[in-house]
């Protein structure tokens, strides 16, 4: 998912965020606001990690999240094609 992508979902994906990184407070994920690199910083800060690392977490999670919105997709899409 790009930047402008987690921006635009960021209300949904809160909750993923806050299960994955559960030291970050609402206060953060207000100021976060979908902002990826502000995500990444503050993983390190809440977390002592070095950016790299905060940033591969990030990856992770995010590469994750991709192939789940994706499989979701190819799910409905099934089930329309069912339905029809």
């Amino acid at each position: 998912m790009n930047s402008e992508q987690l921006k635009g979902k960021w209300k949904q994906m809160k909750g993923s965020v806050k299960e994955r990184w559960g030291k970050l407070t609402d206060d953060d994920l207000d100021i976060i606001d979908g902002q990826s690199d502000q995500l990444i910083g503050k993983i390190q800060e809440r977390y002592g990690f070095a950016r790299e690392d905060a940033k591969k977490q990030f990856d992770e999670w995010n590469s994750n999240v991709a192939r789940g919105s994706e499989s979701e997709r190819e799910r409905n899409i099934d089930e329309r094609r069912k339905a029809s």
